[in-house]
């Protein structure tokens, strides 16, 4: 629900409350039904069996434990090469949208079934929940930077009922922003409404049916001509990405068949964060990378991404009821348009802000919280296999999607105890396998692939190194010392910051523990 109006078109949708239905309070989300429960605990099933295999392995069949293991850090090693592959080809042509006039390329693509350049109409939403008025400042100011601004952007402030600065929060945005953009239109997600849990996919699905609602009864604007960017709070989109997007909505013939992403890059606090978490996340933005710029992989949403607002309408916009909503959205619209949606890569990337803290300790923390919260992700494998069952399509687009939501979730899982805890406890409860089978095929497998993913590593950071924005001060001996000792702690640090919170969130899907969702701290 909108909430209020200034009486003209520019000025929607601030001010009083109205039309407020009351909201029935629930603590947690509805249990799910059981058919439900049992997809949702394969993965944590198979970390478990995993990790007791592995052990009973360790001491009674230690040298085939081990092969395993290696035969998975190999495969793992390969997958690292190929990304590094991938991530060479994404800068070629990040390099490359950078230097494209997005309007002259509009004009040289489009035919006569192209919207007009000035058809084109943005919806950003942008979900907040107790955010900082200086993220949310920044993020406006950047869309406001955009040629489109005035004309044919609406930003829509995806406020939170539970803050109690949601109100004062959206009016002083209003006031600053209000002349910038075509339109404002700040809604208000009840607390509390039975059977959704609470979080960004509830708040940008409440936001997008009034939205719609508004563009539509209010506005006069055409669906069909609307794209909308999902973000997060702190996204700042490249200061050419939406007259990219613009281009590609408005000459496409499958618009509505088509989600577009930009790659992620932690760069909005990057010179704020401890070098530890910075090479973790430049690992994270790495992969994400790869995954768009490689078409061996079926790539999926991250964070920060558009849509058609027709493709939105026609699914039922975003379901009330999840946490990982950037995935679930795109497998809700693959299913919904038979398996023929196109993922479609923007490559101007985006920045975001990595998670922070007062101390080293507290940031670990809250990186971990996050970890765990991203992890929720692999609830979608069930998803995927609901879908299948209740609308079926052509096996092999089903397949493609299901191999990738399953492999991502399945690998960071038992894929991680096998390879990890089967490489080490063999030795560990059988230390002479290391004197006696040095040169064994099994145990030069793990150095060779040991050698390539750190080789591989390393290139990400360096990449990670050359896309960050300038350092506000020079640099010094502590920040070398820190950063030279993060890397003899990562393999510590993605125990801690990847592994352990993958495992507990599978872990609780299995047991049917529900995950609260908190904000991360970035600021």
């Amino acid at each position: 629900m909108t909430f209020g109006s200034s009486g003209n078109r520019r000025g929607l949708a601030l001010g009083v409350k109205r039309g407020f239905k009351r909201a029935t309070r629930v603590d947690a989300p509805p249990p799910a039904a059981p058919g439900e429960r049992i997809l949702d605990g394969i993965p944590g099933f198979l970390v478990w069996v995993s990790l007791i295999l592995v052990s009973v392995g360790a001491v009674y069949a230690p040298i085939p434990v081990v092969t395993v293991g290696a035969l998975i850090g190999a495969y793992m090693a390969v997958r690292m090469l190929m990304a590094a592959t991938a991530n060479l080809m994404g800068l070629r042509r990040i390099r490359q949208w950078e230097r494209t006039d997005w309007r002259a390329e509009y004009e040289r693509r489009k035919t006569a079934h192209s919207l007009a350049w000035e058809q084109v109409r943005h919806v950003i939403i942008i979900p907040n929940y107790k955010e900082e008025l200086s993220v949310l400042r920044g993020t406006l100011t950047r869309l406001a930077a955009s040629p489109l601004a005035r004309n044919q952007i609406i930003v829509a402030l995806a406020m939170e009922a539970g803050d109690p600065n949601a109100a004062s929060t959206a009016a002083t945005l209003r006031a600053e922003f209000e002349n910038q953009f075509l339109s404002i239109l700040p809604t208000l997600h009840p607390k509390g409404i039975a059977g959704e849990v609470a979080g960004k996919s509830s708040n940008v699905a409440w936001s997008a049916r009034h939205v719609a609602k508004t563009l539509v009864d209010e506005m006069g604007i055409s669906l069909d001509q609307t794209v909308v960017t999902v973000g997060d709070a702190d996204s700042i989109l490249h200061v050419h990405y939406l007259e990219c997007l613009n281009c590609l909505f408005a000459v496409s013939p499958k618009r509505h068949m088509a989600i577009w992403q930009a790659p992620i890059r932690y760069n909005g606090n990057v010179w704020d964060v401890h070098p530890s978490l910075a090479i973790v996340q430049a690992y994270s933005a790495a992969w994400e990378l790869a995954y768009m710029s490689g078409s061996w992989w079926q790539a999926l949403p991250m964070s920060t991404y558009s849509l058609g607002m027709r493709l939105a309408a026609d699914v039922g916009f975003w379901d009330a009821n999840v946490i990982a909503e950037d995935w679930h959205m795109f497998i809700k619209c693959y299913f919904g348009r038979q398996g023929l949606l196109e993922f479609a890569p923007i490559y101007l990337p985006f920045s975001a802000c990595s998670v922070t803290g007062d101390t080293f300790l507290e940031s670990c923390r809250n990186r971990y919280t996050q970890t765990l919260r991203h992890a929720w992700g692999a609830k979608e494998i069930g998803y995927t296999i609901k879908r299948m069952v209740e609308k079926p399509i052509p096996l092999h687009r089903a397949l493609r999607v299901l191999l990738r939501v399953s492999h991502d979730n399945l690998m960071a899982g038992a894929g991680w105890v096998i390879m990890t805890v089967g490489t080490q406890l063999p030795l560990v409860l059988n230390p002479k396998l290391f004197s006696e089978r040095f040169f064994a095929p099994e145990f030069l497998l793990i150095q060779m692939s040991l050698l390539m993913v750190i080789t591989v590593g390393i290139l990400f950071y360096l990449i990670d190194l050359k896309m960050r924005p300038p350092r506000p001060r020079a640099v010094t001996l502590v920040d070398i010392g820190m950063t030279l000792s993060s890397f003899v702690i990562l393999g510590f640090l993605v125990l801690i910051l990847v592994a352990l919170p993958v495992i507990e969130a599978q872990t609780r899907l299995m047991l049917g523990v529900p995950l609260e969702y908190k904000v991360a701290r970035k600021v």
